[in-house]
């Protein structure tokens, strides 16, 4: 029996004469994922997209699995064919969906009939095929409104049948709206940020910033494996370290304690932004929430954003910490952002931080150094490794 996997497009197919471009993206995303478990057929279909193995030793069952990580898809199902007949229909019905029907009390069955060729109408089919299952499994009994099984045979060029849909992740498909860079500490939020920016399509480039030996090698391999996990539903991640540690120890040296964090901020920015624009990002994100800490008020942020042109997305702005703990657990980042390693945004942690801060004030303080020969090494030095 030949099974099918048949996706349903989202938000994709609203997108009218651009839609194409969407679903090329999407296959796109999907083929890659794919690409070490055998060779597969797409076909676009009238708001679906048919993926098809094109021999019997792929890896299906991962393939199903891979799929519910992927931005863009509402739902999926897995698809038997069946030839074009009704005691065919019946017969696959039978046989692909035993098990499932065994496990239900409950069912109902629902065609969909493209093909306006077939010799029996949507509503016929249904009644044909599940007098068939009740008649052949008597312990189940129809429920058109909430049934524990529901029955899809669809009539296009081909007849498929499939039992209740997989839900799918949603979103948008990764790069269909263009490539940011998002700051990657080694705590809750940032991931969570990726996560969520990725799923609104964006492309993903990962800046991690390390001053050793203030930070140590396993605090770096922890937010290499964060960006990992972000990866399984992003794609493709290059991860960037920033070598951090001479830039921190001025900024200790020669600023005022209170605006430490600040002033880190703002130099961080500086960075990402020519990481980003070198990698052609056109926005940074980053994992902050309004009020969380000393360097997230309304003002600060303010100061923060005012050191790059780049527009800065930070999709946790309005969450709170379990709201955001929520979403970590859901993507299985919570466990490694746990893990008790510093990163250095917590090194030279001032004790008392400014929460009101002017943007005069920072910029006087920050003038205090010339940090451009600085920058400049930290760009040059920085390491590059794709991860997915």
């Amino acid at each position: 029996m030949k099974e099918i996997i048949l996706l349903k497009e989202g938000e994709l197919a609203l997108k009218g004469l651009n839609r194409s471009s969407f679903e090329d993206k999407l296959v796109k995303n999907i083929k890659y994922r794919f690409r070490d478990l055998g060779k597969f057929t797409f076909v676009k279909s009238q708001s679906t997209i048919v993926i098809e193995p094109e021999s019997e030793d792929v890896d299906f069952a991962q393939a199903v699995e891979r799929l519910k990580k992927v931005f863009g898809i509402v739902a999926f199902s897995t698809a038997a064919i069946a030839e074009k007949n009704i005691e065919s229909i019946k017969a696959t019905a039978d046989e692909y969906l035993r098990d499932q029907i065994l496990a239900a009390k409950t069912f109902k069955v629902e065609a969909k009939r493209s093909d306006k060729k077939f010799c029996m109408t949507s509503p016929e089919i249904s009644r044909e095929v599940g007098a068939y299952i009740l008649k052949k499994y008597p312990h189940i009994s129809v429920d058109v409104h909430e049934p524990d099984l529901k029955i899809t045979v669809e009539i296009r060029e081909r007849a498929y049948v499939r039992g209740n849909q997989i839900k799918g992740i949603g979103g948008m498909p990764v790069g269909s709206a263009g490539k940011a860079a998002v700051l990657m500490s080694g705590g809750i939020d940032s991931p969570v940020a990726a996560y969520m920016m990725a799923k609104r399509g964006l492309q993903l480039t990962a800046i991690h910033f390390a001053a050793p030996p203030y930070t140590s090698k396993k605090a770096e391999l922890k937010v290499r494996e964060l960006v990992k996990k972000v990866s399984a539903y992003a794609g493709r991640i290059y991860f960037a370290i920033v070598p951090f540690t001479e830039i921190q120890e001025h900024i200790k040296d020669e600023c005022p304690e209170e605006l430490f964090t600040l002033i880190m901020r703002r130099l961080m920015m500086e960075i990402a932004t020519r990481i980003a624009e070198k990698d052609e990002c056109h926005a940074l994100i980053t994992g902050e929430s309004l009020g969380q800490v000393a360097s997230q008020t309304l003002l600060a942020l303010g100061v923060t954003d005012e050191a790059t042109p780049l527009p800065v997305f930070r999709p946790c702005i309005g969450m709170d910490k379990q709201e955001i703990i929520a979403v970590a657990r859901k993507i299985d980042t919570f466990e490694t952002s746990i893990l008790p390693y510093e990163d250095c945004c917590t090194v030279f942690t001032p004790k008392h931080p400014r929460t009101r801060p002017t943007l005069e004030q920072v910029r006087q303080a920050q003038a205090l150094v010339d940090w451009e020969p600085m920058i400049e090494k930290a760009v040059a030095e920085t390491r590059f490794e794709p991860i997915s």
